[in-house]
This record gives structure tokens, C-alpha cells and sequence, in this order.
């Protein structure tokens, strides 16, 4: 039978093989998700509130043996691993005490007796998502769409099926029913056959310009609603008249959380010129004293990326961006699945640092003659994800709010996720949102209702 290998990175002798679902219970769980739904959708606000409050509960209570399986499955530092479970619980909590709110009739004043809009769940949602936050990718999406009265079947990133396991049972132990949320253990060439499914209703994915197209691509063949959360390559722009140690304190949680192997990450440093000399070598020394090791312990700031593969990846991206002229201030050097932080200067929008998305610890610093000239480079990616200014001026602020072609500004603090705001892009970033009341709102039937 064909398995699902979880490698762990910092020790890639550890492995553990999952066994794929037969077709016969592939399909037994879709028709399960079904036949469920068709009785949980009728169920209260408040049931899936206090089964949903009490997986919160679960993730708080068990934090740290949780992120243990996340960090031993795609090497997370133990600190960001338990940060992400906990994150978890908060996104459970805030839909369990929204959802009744953000899904309740709409009454609107027509010349009919009565004119409302209602909100009614689609049905079995077919989540897909990526091993860089193999917990918090899940919750953000499930979450919303159970309170919403879907049920959902998981298709997790096959590296990280300790987590995706771990998170079915976690939803049966808080008293969901049987068929609720399901995982199922397949490989990416039978997702397509999935979202064929007539059990299946929309689609949810999170993960690569590649995998974005095939999904979208097959899910608009069957005519299905999907939501897309792609990549990123969001620029981190510090303009002359910004606070230089408030930008410095941030850079590094903003290119450095996850080992840089985020879509939401900074990666395109972007420095007005008069700063950039100072700027420059302030945070070479700071990167410089990030502490590499062991995920598992709790010192460690930097661990290795998600495999020896995607540390090659990266090897070559820097590479290729070295040989075009960039200039390496610090690290650059690989261990297996290590890859030292690194710092790039001299970059260009020609290089692979700047055109592609770098998904690891690299920092690619260009230089910007003015903020009109900081924009132009902020805008010139395919990606349209997210981006943080530094600036102390209203005007500069607004020209990068109105003017950048992202799904997010952030204005002297960094790009994140955030239960209360709705999180996605545009361009080659996806489309739909998740989170917020808008996030809830993608997989229901907005139906109106007329009565004369």
C-alpha cells in the first residue's frame, strides 16, 4: 500500500510512513461528510459554539505536546510551534463567540411585505493545505466553516500527517460528531478527484502559484467555489523618516518567524537610501547573533528548514542571485536541511531574490531613491500579498495605503494573520479571504429571501 512519509528535518533517519486511504475509504469518508452534514447543518449556534470552545480548550490545555509533533514533523523552534497552537485556540474562541453575529439575518427595506438575507452553509468544504503552519492553516480555515454549519475533509501537506491525524481527534474529543472534520491521508494526485466529488461543495486552499492554478483550475471545471491563499514576496519598506530601531526590532520577526518559510514573510527589503547606511550594518549584527539549533530546544531561534530539498532550493536562489551581482553580507552557507540566516545586498529586480518567492532566511536589500521610487519596487512582483511600512509621515502613509497593489498594508508594524481582520491577496497571491466576518461569509449561501 502506498505511504505518506513524514521525515523529521532535523534528523531525517526518523521516519514515519503513513498508509494512504483505499479508494473505498476515501469515498467512505466523503459520503460520510455528507450524510453528516446534512444533520449538522441544522444544529444550533450555541452547540458548535461549546464543542468549538472546547477544542480551544484542548489546544491550550496541550500546547506544548502539540507543538512537539509539529516541530519533530517540519522543524519549527518549539517556541513558534507552541505560539501557533495557542494562536489556534484563540481563532476557536473568536468564531465560537462571533459566528451567530456575523451569519444573522439581514433584514433590507424593499417595497415587499418582507426582504431579508439569510446565510446557509454550502456543505463538505475540501480544505488543502501546506506543512509551514500545519496547525494554524487548518484552524483558520475550519474554524469559520464549521461554525458556519459546513462540515470539512482535510487534505494536509503529506509531511506533516502526525498533525493532521492529531487534529481529527482533537475535534471528536471535543465532542464533534464522527464526519464533522475527517482527514484524509492522500497524495496530491488524488486531490483532483476529490473536488470532482458530488459530495463535495468548495474548496479552500493554501500553498503555491502551482498548486493555486491546478485547484482553481479543476474546481471552476465543476463549477465548485474555491479560495485561494497563494504565495508571497512582500516587501518591508523603511523610508528616511522612520524610526530605525522600531524597523530594526521587527525586521527579524518579520523575514525570520518559521525559518522565513512563510507567504506572509518580508522578504523584499527595501531601504530609502540615506537610511539604508546605517540600517544596513545594524541589522547584519543583530541577524548575526540569531542562535541555530536544535528545534526541540528552547533556545533555539533558527532550526532547519522543512527538508534538505528546500534548503537546496534556497542554496540555488541565492546563488543564482550572486552570480547576477548581489553581494553577500552574511551566511549563505547550508548543512543539510540548515540553511544559515542570510543577507543579501545590492539586489535587483532582475535576480531570483527579488522575482521569485524565497522560502527561507534570506534578507534582499535594495536601495530606493525617494518613496515614489520605494513604491514602484514594492509593486513590481507578481505577488500581492501583504507589505509593512516604516514612516512617521500621514502623507507617505496614505501614498503606500492607496497605492500598493496588496491585500494588506501594515504601517509601521508587521504583516500577520488576525482573527479579526480578513487575511488574502490578489495577483499571483489568490483570491477570497479568511478571517473576520468576511472569511465565514465564502462558504455560506448568501440567499435572499422576498416575501409579498
Amino acid at each position: 500500500m502506498a505511504v505518506l512519509k513524514s521525515i523529521n528535518p532535523c534528523d531525517p533517519s526518523r521516519i514515519i510512513n503513513y498508509p494512504q486511504l483505499s479508494d473505498m475509504n476515501l469515498a467512505l469518508r466523503l459520503g460520510r461528510a455528507r450524510s453528516t452534514f446534512a444533520r449538522f447543518r441544522h444544529s444550533s449556534f450555541k452547540t458548535r459554539a461549546a464543542a468549538m470552545k472546547k477544542v480551544a480548550g484542548l489546544l491550550r490545555e496541550r500546547s506544548r505536546e502539540l507543538a512537539e509533533v509539529i516541530t519533530q514533523e517540519m522543524g519549527k523552534p518549539i517556541i513558534e510551534a507552541t505560539a501557533e497552537v495557542k494562536k489556534c485556540a484563540w481563532v476557536c474562541e473568536y468564531y465560537a463567540e462571533n459566528a451567530a453575529r456575523f451569519l444573522k439575518d439581514k433584514m433590507v427595506e424593499t417595497e415587499a411585505d418582507e426582504s431579508r438575507i439569510i446565510y446557509e452553509p454550502l456543505g463538505p468544504v475540501l480544505a488543502v493545505m501546506p506543512w509551514n503552519f500545519p496547525f494554524w492553516q487548518v484552524f483558520r480555515c475550519a474554524a469559520p466553516a464549521l461554525m458556519a454549519g459546513n462540515t470539512m475533509v482535510l487534505k494536509h501537506a503529506s509531511n506533516v500527517q502526525g498533525c493532521a491525524g492529531t487534529m481529527e481527534e482533537l475535534f471528536l474529543e471535543a465532542g464533534f460528531e464522527e464526519g464533522v472534520f475527517q482527514n484524509l491521508a492522500i497524495s496530491s494526485d488524488r486531490v483532483a478527484g476529490v473536488i470532482a466529488s458530488e459530495y463535495i461543495r468548495a474548496v479552500s486552499l493554501t500553498g503555491s502559484e502551482e498548486a493555486g492554478r491546478a485547484v482553481a483550475a479543476e474546481a471552476g471545471r465543476h463549477l465548485k467555489k474555491c479560495v485561494l491563499e497563494l504565495g508571497g514576496s512582500n516587501a518591508f519598506v523603511v523610508l528616511n523618516d522612520a524610526n530605525r530601531e522600531l524597523a530594526l526590532n521587527l525586521a527579524l520577526p518579520a523575514r525570520m518567524q518559521n525559518g522565513g518559510q512563510s507567504c506572509i514573510a518580508a522578504k523584499r527589503f527595501i531601504l530609502e537610501s540615506w537610511i539604508a547606511e546605517d540600517f544596513i550594518p545594524l541589522l547584519v549584527s543583530r541577524v548575526a547573533e540569531l542562535v541555530m539549533g536544535d528545534p526541540m530546544d528552547e533556545g533555539t531561534q533558527v532550526g532547519p528548514l522543512v527538508s534538505v530539498n528546500q534548503a537546496m532550493e534556497v542554496e540555488e536562489q541565492v546563488k543564482r542571485s550572486v552570480e547576477m551581482g548581489a553581494k553577500i553580507l552574511l551566511g549563505g552557507k547550508r548543512d543539510g536541511a540548515f540553511f544559515q540566516p542570510t543577507i543579501l545586498s545590492e539586489v535587483t529586480p532582475e535576480m531570483p531574490a527579488f522575482t521569485e518567492e524565497v522560502f527561507g532566511p534570506v534578507f534582499a536589500i535594495m536601495e530606493a531613491g525617494s518613496p515614489e521610487h520605494a513604491l514602484e519596487l514594492s509593486n513590481n512582483s507578481k505577488f500581492g500579498l501583504g507589505m509593512q511600512l516604516f514612516t512617521a509621515t500621514d502623507e507617505t502613509a496614505d501614498l503606500f495605503i492607496h497605492g500598493a497593489d496588496e491585500g494588506a498594508v501594515f504601517v509601521n508594524a508587521i504583516v500577520k494573520s488576525d482573527p479579526r481582520l480578513p487575511f488574502g491577496g490578489i495577483k499571483a497571491s489568490g483570491y477570497g479571504r479568511e478571517l473576520s466576518k468576511e472569511g465565514i461569509r465564502e462558504f455560506v449561501n448568501i440567499k435572499t429571501i422576498w416575501i409579498g
